[in-house]
């Protein structure tokens, strides 16, 4: 299988690891980019061939449409990641990411082509739907909602400029994280490890556990102290996390840090 010698629109690849055993495939939340992972790239390299997706709408392609529905993003993205698939690959999402992360592993497990892991970080379980219309609600609305989370910098948000940038991609993904109904179908065959803040005002520990029903592989719950972005605070551990189970599938059970 030929493997792209770019990092292309989609994928970006900080720190190539061309003799990782495993490479890590991570998928940012509602709002986010690929230059999220830069610093778990720097961090999991050389152990681990880091790959960020970058999603249409946002920084170097602002200029392209932001997916608004979670089928049409992955219809667009599973060639993509496949191509990659020469190695070992693992699944990294958050958020929004989490539920990307899934379907993709899903189309790949289709395919014949199974991955390592999936960890699912800051979601509910597909199955466990919650209504929601942020996406729906005016500029300040969304405002609101990304500072409630404490994903932004704040003072990021009183600059009209980056507001005006940032918004339509961040309206697009919360419609397509919002609007998004699983469709039972096989489950999955790889261990899949749920994340998850004790203090995450969009996903309960009864939210998180319920990805155990989306696998007939390992399955593995974290807590962690924390709100939605838990994994800023936690980061040392997060990665401890990916770099332990990333390749070998083994689960330490029901942690919580």
């Amino acid at each position: 299988m030929a493997v792209p010698t770019d990092n292309g629109a989609w994928i970006r690849r900080f720190h190539p690891a061309p003799d990782a055993p495993t490479r890590l495939v991570c998928f940012a939340h509602a709002g986010g980019s690929a230059s999220y992972f830069y610093p778990v790239s720097q961090a999991l390299s050389p152990s681990l061939d880091v790959l960020a997706v970058q999603y249409p709408g946002r920084q170097d392609r602002r200029a392209e449409p932001a997916f608004e529905d979670v089928p049409r993003l992955v219809d667009a993205l599973v060639d993509q990641v496949a191509v990659w698939a020469d190695r070992p690959l693992a699944l990294f999402g958050h958020s929004l990411g989490a539920t990307v992360a899934f379907e993709v592993a899903r189309r790949l497990q289709a395919r014949g082509t199974e991955v390592s892991a999936l960890f699912a970080s800051g979601r509910r379980a597909p199955s466990r739907h919650r209504p929601a219309w942020v996406h729906e609600g005016d500029d300040d609305a969304l405002i609101s909602e990304m500072l409630k989370l404490e994903g932004t910098d704040a003072q990021m948000l009183t600059d009209p400029e980056l507001v005006r940038m940032i918004l339509p991609a961040l309206r697009a993904d919360y419609k397509a994280a919002e609007t998004y109904r699983y469709q039972p179908g096989p489950p999955l065959t790889c261990p899949v490890y749920a994340l998850t803040g004790d203090a995450d005002p969009q996903v309960d520990v009864p939210d998180a556990e319920s990805w155990r029903e989306h696998t007939t592989g390992p399955f593995a719950l974290h807590v962690f102290s924390g709100g939605h972005f838990y994994l800023n605070r936690h980061a040392a551990q997060v990665m401890a996390l990916i770099r332990r189970h990333a390749a070998d599938g083994v689960v330490v059970g029901h942690a919580r840090a």
